[in-house]
């Protein structure tokens, strides 16, 4: 089971903390570095100092660590173009040797393209199958020779398809909780299918869901990796894990409940459950920056008991 660490800067970060997070993941094993990519914070808090930009964290991020996997839980399709985007990752993926991959959803937020002033279209889903389209086909397409696309939304005329990336194929994250045309356009086009914030039951489901699609396609069902991201608060005592919650604004039944709070044990215990149902990676979303002391009780805790 591979742990990666998935924050949520849109609620308040800076780079340097981000930057901190992220050699702390790396330092402590885990296997990646994710991030959301919002620009506007979401709940009560202020989300001071503002947001950051995914693709240019991660591009600082590249140059700053040298192991981990770094990528996003999604960039949104309403925010970029897709042959910038496909640009924009592939020259990420360069500059950290390797080590990029790309989740991208169709965009959901619609407060957030109000405050930014951000086209938010009505046919998001439409248009995320041609930027998966689009996106991949720039990178599969041969050196010397063009891309053209002529799709309802997009189009490109004989786009010399570059640069590409480091990667022999930038590994795609597709997720969701759609019951007919998200594991449709898994099946076509990830490598990773990731179902946030759900619950064994409704993940096995989903998971099968992905599975079956495959096989329609022609693909193995096991041909995807299968992951969770799911919120994190553990602690070695109970008041630890109330000191916790409450400082991120969740009540502990309720983590209990929906995400990996309590005990190491406990932990240990309920990702095994979705081990059981298929999940090989679980995103561990970390919603207080700050606390390092945190990561590292998961890595020696938690991580250690699952290899």
């Amino acid at each position: 089971m591979d742990l990666r660490i998935f924050t949520e800067p849109q609620q308040g970060a800076t780079y340097d903390t981000l930057l901190t997070v992220a050699k702390a993941t790396e330092d402590l094993g885990f296997d990646a570095f994710f991030r959301s990519d919002h620009y506007l914070s979401m709940g009560s808090v202020d989300g001071l100092p503002g947001p950051t930009d995914a693709w240019i964290t991660l591009a600082g991020l590249a140059r700053e660590t040298r192991r981990i996997r770094l990528g996003t839980l999604m960039t949104a399709g309403t925010f970029r173009l897709p042959g910038v985007l496909a640009i924009q990752v592939a020259q990420v993926d360069q500059m950290s040797g390797g080590r990029v991959e790309l989740g991208l959803g169709a965009g959901w937020f619609e407060d957030e393209h109000r405050a930014y002033g951000i086209p938010f279209p009505k046919e998001k889903f439409a248009r995320l199958e041609e930027q998966l389209e689009i996106v991949t086909g720039l990178w599969s397409t041969e050196v010397g020779k063009t891309f053209t696309y002529d799709g309802t939304y997009y189009q490109l005329a004989d786009s010399p398809a570059l640069p590409k990336p480091a990667q022999a194929k930038v590994p795609v994250l597709i997720g969701g909780h759609g019951a007919k045309r998200t594991p449709r356009l898994a099946a076509r086009y990830a490598d990773e299918f990731n179902i946030p914030f759900a619950s064994v039951e409704d993940s096995e489901r989903q998971f099968g869901r992905v599975r079956a699609a495959a096989e329609e396609a022609g693909r193995a069902g096991d041909d995807l990796v299968y992951s969770n991201a799911l919120v994190a608060c553990v602690g070695r005592t109970d008041a630890e894990v109330a000191r916790r919650a409450a400082v991120i604004g969740r009540e502990v039944s309720e983590l209990k409940a929906n995400g990996l709070a309590g005990s190491p044990a406990e932990v240990v215990d309920k990702i095994g459950r979705y081990a059981d149902i298929g999940a090989t990676r679980v995103y561990l979303q970390c919603l207080d920056l700050d606390d390092l002391d945190h990561l590292e009780l998961i890595a020696s805790q938690v991580q250690s008991q699952l290899r």
